[in-house]
C-alpha cells in the first residue's frame, strides 16, 4: 500500500466514525454518574413536539448561567425514543407516568426533589434549589 492509500483508508475511517456517534448513555447511566456532581433537570414528554416541552426548553434556553451556576444539567427524556431499559427506570425508578408533560428535578444525592406537570419556571426552580442545604453550602463557599 501507498501512503496515499493509507491515508485514503484512514479518512474513510473518520468518516465511518463520524456517522456513527456514540450511543447516548442510559437514564440509569446517567443518574447514576451524576450523583455528587450534577442536579439534574429531566424534562419528559410523549414526543419532542409536544407543547410544553418546547416551553420548557425556551424557558431553560434563556437561564443557562442560573443553570450552570447550579450544576444542572438538563435531560431530554422523550417517551416515544425511549429504549426499554429507559422506559423502566423513568416508570419504576423515578415513579413517572409515560403520559402527558413531566419536569423532575433530581438532587445532587440521586433523590427526586421535585416534580411538575406544567412548565417550570426558572425562578421556580432555582427558588427551590437555593433552599436545599447543599446548595446553602456552595453559595456560601462562592459557587
Amino acid at each position: 500500500m501507498t501512503a496515499s492509500t493509507w491515508i485514503f483508508c484512514g479518512l474513510a475511517m473518520l468518516g465511518l466514525l463520524a456517522a456513527h456517534p456514540t450511543p447516548t448513555p442510559s437514564l440509569a447511566h446517567t443518574l447514576q454518574a451524576s450523583r455528587w456532581q450534577h442536579r439534574l433537570l429531566l424534562i419528559g414528554a410523549p414526543t419532542a413536539s409536544q407543547a410544553d416541552f418546547q416551553q420548557q426548553k425556551k424557558l431553560l434556553a434563556a437561564s443557562k448561567k442560573g443553570l450552570a451556576e447550579r450544576d444542572f444539567q438538563v435531560i431530554e427524556v422523550v417517551y416515544d425514543q425511549l429504549s426499554p431499559a429507559d422506559r423502566q427506570c423513568w416508570t419504576q425508578r423515578l415513579a413517572q407516568p409515560l403520559a402527558g408533560f413531566r419536569a423532575v428535578l433530581i438532587g445532587k444525592d440521586g433523590g427526586v426533589k421535585r416534580t411538575e406537570n406544567q412548565p417550570l419556571a426558572p425562578a421556580d426552580l432555582f427558588g427551590t434549589v437555593d433552599k436545599m442545604p447543599m446548595r446553602r453550602t456552595e453559595m456560601q463557599n462562592g459557587r
